[in-house]
């Protein structure tokens, strides 16, 4: 009896082992699975996963980013991906709200389970995002903000590819100061982080000269309401108003500032899209500034900017030249580079420390340099203007600036 069941206990064990023999042949087999690669890499394909605005006042960020990037991802596609992988961009609108963010971002990562979160659009939406990613240990790669907290103190999960908010306003002070001898200079910021960064890197920049801003307003985010701001910034005449905004208030503050008979000169910082607020203010944009953190779109003569129109006009003829779009299809590229140079198994810990590792990429006439202590990859940074019809140019410094006389 005790015979018979050991007989059948041990033939339970056998018939165990082999189920679980069986279960783990057929997942390690099974298609699409890479064994040991990070979650959102296939044998077919890499998925990403970005959160912007695809409607609402900050649309033109959130398809300027994702389009720009598309270009690139589908030209990889196009000679077979990453070592025979694709890469599949999962982009998901939140209206430049950081709740709809901060869903999709869980839902990124736990639904979807991408390999690296992309391009995020803003501030205040990387404030929700980025404390996932990092308890995930979710790369954050290539956010479209210059925010301070993505870079001090150092995140090992977030890479930026641009300059900061603190290098933009600093550059701007010393400008203004330099070029114009303009001390008296006023602050319009968006009520949020965002706003906030700026108007701190304006203070900063101004202390160093000794000096203090002259006064400060704000408005709500996605919102137009800028009236009180306007009557506000007024009363002080200032000689240039620093703008921490989105296209939309900016450019109806500005053309209200203007009616109300002020010369200041107004300098935005790159994240207010130059294009789309040029746009808005067609012939109301003289004297009107903005920093930009990526080369000039139409200048062809640097090789980025070239293979940018080209690869656009033959992958995504949609995908209008913009410095937001330069941007997404800089980014794209900086991370297909990196992805290339990573070991397979793909892993999110291979690729951050591939990043790490990269000194003086060069892009096409654009170089980005990442390493164990830093994770800004450019420091670039220079100016431009709206000119007649709203169109941008590049310009060397405010001397070279279109003035607005009444």
């Amino acid at each position: 009896m005790r015979e018979n069941k050991s007989r059948a206990l041990t033939g339970n064990r056998y018939l165990q082992l082999a189920l679980l023999v069986g279960l783990l042949w057929g997942i390690f087999h099974s298609p699409g699975l890479v064994f040991g690669a990070s979650p959102g890499v296939s044998d077919t394909e890499i998925v990403l996963g970005q959160s912007c605005a695809l409607k609402g006042p900050a649309q033109a960020l959130g398809k300027g980013m994702r389009d720009g990037a598309l270009v690139y991802f589908r030209y990889i596609n196009s000679k077979g991906g990453i070592r025979g992988k694709k890469i599949r961009l999962i982009s998901y609108n939140d209206g430049y709200k950081p709740g709809t963010c901060l869903e999709n971002t869980n839902k990124l990562i736990s639904q979807d389970k991408v390999f690296v979160l992309f391009g995020f659009v803003g501030t205040p939406t990387s404030r929700v995002a980025v404390p996932i990613a990092t308890e995930k240990k979710v790369p954050y790669f290539a956010p479209y903000t210059g925010a301070e907290f993505l870079r001090n103190p150092l995140n090992r999960q977030v890479f930026n590819i641009r300059a900061s908010y603190y290098q933009e306003t600093d550059a701007m002070v010393e400008r203004l100061i330099a070029d114009k001898g303009v001390k008296r200079i006023s602050v319009f910021y968006q009520n949020d982080s965002y706003g906030k960064t700026g108007l701190e890197g304006v203070r900063m920049a101004l202390a160093k000269k000794g000096l203090q801003i002259l006064n400060s307003a704000h408005y709500p985010r996605n919102t137009v309401d800028v009236e009180p701001a306007v009557e506000a910034l007024l009363i002080t005449r200032p000689g240039a108003v620093i703008m921490i905004g989105t296209y939309k208030p900016c450019a109806r503050f500005i053309q209200l500032t203007r009616d109300s008979g002020s010369e200041a000169i107004f300098l935005n910082v790159s994240f207010v899209a130059a294009d789309a607020l040029g746009a808005a203010l067609a012939n109301e944009g003289l004297g009107v500034v903005i920093t930009q953190v990526v080369p000039f779109p139409y200048a062809k003569g640097i090789p980025v900017v070239s293979e940018f129109h080209r690869l656009a006009k033959q992958f995504l003829p949609e995908a209008k030249p913009s410095f937001v779009c330069m941007e997404g299809f800089i980014a794209a590229k900086a991370f297909c580079k990196i992805l290339l140079e990573t070991s397979d198994p793909i892993t999110r810990k291979g690729f951050i420390e591939t990043a790490e590792s990269q000194t003086s990429l060069d892009l096409g006439g654009f170089s980005i340099s990442f390493s164990t202590d830093n994770h800004q990859g450019s420091n670039f940074i220079y100016f431009s203007q709206v000119g007649p019809g709203g169109f941008i140019s590049p310009i060397k410094n405010l001397n070279y600036l279109y003035e607005y006389r009444k």
